[in-house]
Order: structure tokens, then sequence, then C-alpha cells
């Protein structure tokens, strides 16, 4: 098997299937992202979409193979993956005492070495992300004491702290009102086109989806139903197949997909 570089920030899964206490909740499932490119992982609940990012990055035993720039991730050391993946999850742990810079610190963990502390480069790059961010001028503010939003662009802070070329998310817009998921997904779509990033993220809302990626693909049952452009794979036919809803798919002002719901049609009642 060669092993020689792909694009830059690449990220490839081949053949990828995970079990979980004997039962099997991903099958063959593969994916391809080009560098600087945004994929959206889709499905209904349960298809495994937040188990496809926590095997990616090692976090659960998975057979086949995950690779960045062409090389295998399983033969890394956690360290060295943490420097080329950076993972968000979903529902992450917010210690309440922990301040803003002292949880996004923890981003620069794969740098500090074991019995070291951080440098005077992990604290200025840890100022930095909260900057762009917009949380410097809450560094010293404890968790606790965060809104939705803020608590959002926290977690994400710590990812960006590891300044890793890869960015995997986790539903990032679990829990946001609609003007809280606009402005954490215009933030990493300017972070991504402003330093190259690769981003791949799971997400519910198929409209929000269809607004930023560039592909999708679509699981189902634990495994690929569809993968490509975003409007080979948001199509009535497919959603309507893996979603069990009636919907209709419009092109927005901007010639993206837009998903509808259709509502079954009820008759009148008929007077008496």
């Amino acid at each position: 098997m060669s092993t020689s570089p792909g694009p830059v920030n690449s990220v490839e899964v081949r053949g990828l299937g995970v079990s979980l206490d004997g039962r099997p909740v991903l099958s063959g499932v593969g994916l391809s992202a080009r560098g600087g490119e945004w994929l959206a992982v889709i499905g209904p609940n349960g298809a495994g979409k937040s188990t496809l990012l926590r095997a990616m990055m090692g976090l659960v035993e998975a057979s086949g193979e995950v690779l960045v720039d062409g090389v295998p991730a399983r033969g890394l050391a956690p360290r060295r993956r943490a420097r080329l993946m950076a993972y968000a999850p979903q529902d992450p742990v917010l210690p309440p005492q922990l301040t803003v810079f002292e949880y996004a610190m923890l981003g620069r963990t794969p740098y500090i070495s074991y019995l070291g502390r951080e440098s005077r480069s992990d604290r200025s790059v840890t100022g930095s992300v909260l900057e762009r961010l917009g949380l410097a001028a809450l560094a010293g503010r404890p968790l606790g004491h965060l809104s939705g939003g803020e608590r959002q662009r926290v977690v994400l802070a710590r990812a960006l702290a590891q300044q890793a070329p890869v960015l995997l998310l986790d539903e990032p817009t679990t829990a946001l009102d609609l003007g809280h998921q606009q402005q954490v997904l215009e933030l990493v779509d300017r972070l991504r086109l402003a330093d190259g990033l690769t981003v791949i993220t799971t997400i519910h809302d198929l409209s929000l989806a269809g607004q930023y990626a560039d592909a999708m693909l679509l699981l189902a049952g634990g495994r690929p139903a569809a993968a490509g452009p975003v409007a080979d794979v948001l199509t009535e036919p497919l959603l309507a197949r893996h979603f069990g809803a009636r919907v209709r798919v419009d092109a927005g002002p901007d010639g993206r997909p837009l998903v509808n719901l259709v509502r079954p049609r009820q008759d009148a009642p008929k007077p008496a």
C-alpha cells in the first residue's frame, strides 16, 4: 500500500466499519474531502454520523482506513493525529470553573511535553484564536457563565488552537437559535477560507448543510447511501427514501438547495 502524500489537507476514509457491543453501527463507509473543502455528513437519527467522526479520530475501535494527506492515521500516535485533525464533539464536558482561556488552551495539549508547561507561543496562539472568534473580552470568564452561543465558540476555539489542517465538527449548531446557528457556521466558513482548512461536519438541518457544504455524504443504517456534490445528494427522492419525509427541494437566491417539508393535504371538513 502506498503512503505517498496526497493533496494538502485531503482526507480519505476507506471501508470504515464500527461495531459497538457486538452490534454493527457503521459498515463499508468511505468518504473523500479535498483540501479546503467543506463536507457535510447527513442522515437520519441513528445513521452513525457521530460515530463516524469519533472513529476518524481513533476514539472508537474501527476497521478500514483513514488517511490524511495520504498518510494512514491508524499508525500515528494520538498526539501526532491531534496535530492533523481537530475534533469538536456534540456535547463536550465544559468544567464550569475553567475560564475561557484555560479551556481553549487545552487545544495546545498535543504540543506540550508530558512534564512541561505551556510556552509563550502556546499562550500566544490561544490568545490569537480567542481574538479571531470574538472571545478575547471573555478570556477570564468561567465557562459556567457563558451563553449557548458563547459556549459553542469556546468549543470551536479549543479545536482551532490545535492548529490542525482538518476540522471535524459534530453538530456544531446543536441547541442554538437561528441567529447563533448562522453566526457559528459563518465563522467556520470564514476560517476555512482564510486558513485553507478542510471541514467535515455532521449536521441535522439539511437546508443549513446545503448552504455551507461543498459536498455531502448521506448515511442510512450505518452505510453510505449517497455521496457527491450537494445538489446530487439533496434530492427529493433520496430524502423521501431515507428520512421518510415528504419534501420539496428549491433553489435559494444563490442557487443552493433549500429543503422544505410538504404537509399532507387535508381536506376541509364538509359542512353538516
